[in-house]
């Protein structure tokens, strides 16, 4: 009896000791670790003037396709609806304007639209069809300006710096028609709508223009304009957003692009001097 007792307890701890599982070895029916995800795609949808801003903007697409970034761009042919729908959220960000058209717009709109890099700055030139050289402006002659505030006073400035008209005095970029103090020549003053202006080239004496309409019109500022900015114009063209996405990942990833050397190669040989890169 006390043999077999012996017998049996030994069975029972050999048992349990080969029961016993080996640690490193998974159970048939555990789950799989699950590979990682890939990374989710965004879309960016920036809102642009044709040229130069959307020529731009598709020069660096590929590049932030790599990114992760899927850059939409939509043409405007005006300068309302691409911060109209940046603020109302259709857009994510526009690319035509400067600081100062900005901020008028901001305050007529009661909009906060904020800076998020300056790219490039455009010289402002003045055309004509009439005439060669602008001492060959005639007396009543006909000049058009943009009707936006920031673009008409930049329009009035060049024109006194070309000395055909006197600006009343400390105005300087925010003049308005009526701040015209001297005008010698007895220029009618025409104020139209920026993306309208090189159309009347044919029914003006003298235009001057946005060089981004200047250049879909075909004429360049550096061989085809009376006289220009000079390049050291505060008017650098900006990406504009708004607060609550000026920050994000992707935002920042098109900022990078847009302020690269090569991205500056690409200005500069495309728009040989009517486009300056201001980075």
């Amino acid at each position: 009896m006390k043999r077999a007792f012996v017998a049996a307890t030994l069975l029972f701890t050999l048992a349990a000791c080969g029961s016993k599982p080996e640690a490193t070895t998974p159970s048939a029916s555990a789950p799989a670790t699950p590979a990682p995800a890939a990374a989710k795609e965004v879309t960016l949808k920036v809102g642009a003037t044709a040229v130069p801003h959307a020529e731009i903007l598709n020069y660096v697409k590929p590049k932030l396709k790599e990114q992760g970034v899927n850059l939409e761009v939509k043409e405007f042919t005006d300068y309302v609806q691409p911060n109209v729908q940046v603020n109302e959220k259709q857009l994510d960000a526009n690319f035509f304007q400067h600081t100062p058209y900005l901020e008028d717009f901001n305050k007529k709109n009661n909009m906060s639209l904020v800076k998020v890099a300056g790219v490039h700055i455009e010289p402002f030139g003045a055309y004509s069809k009439k005439i060669k050289k602008v001492d060959e402006l005639k007396e009543g002659a006909t000049v058009a300006i943009p009707n936006d505030a920031t673009n008409g006073g930049r329009a009035l400035a060049l024109l006194e710096k070309n000395g055909l008209i006197k600006l009343k005095e400390g105005v300087g970029i925010a003049g308005k028609v009526s701040d015209i103090a001297g005008n010698p020549k007895k220029l009618k003053i025409k104020e139209l709508e920026a993306a309208m202006l090189p159309r009347t080239l044919d029914e003006v004496d003298l235009a001057l223009i946005n060089t981004n309409y200047a250049l879909q019109a075909q004429l360049t500022p550096t061989k085809d304009a009376l006289f220009t900015e000079d390049k050291d114009s505060p008017y650098v063209n900006i990406l504009v957003a708004r607060a609550d996405n000026k920050d994000s990942e992707p935002m920042q990833k098109l900022v990078k692009a847009l302020n690269s050397e090569d991205v500056k190669k690409f200005i500069d040989d495309k728009y040989k001097g009517a486009v300056v890169p201001a980075f």
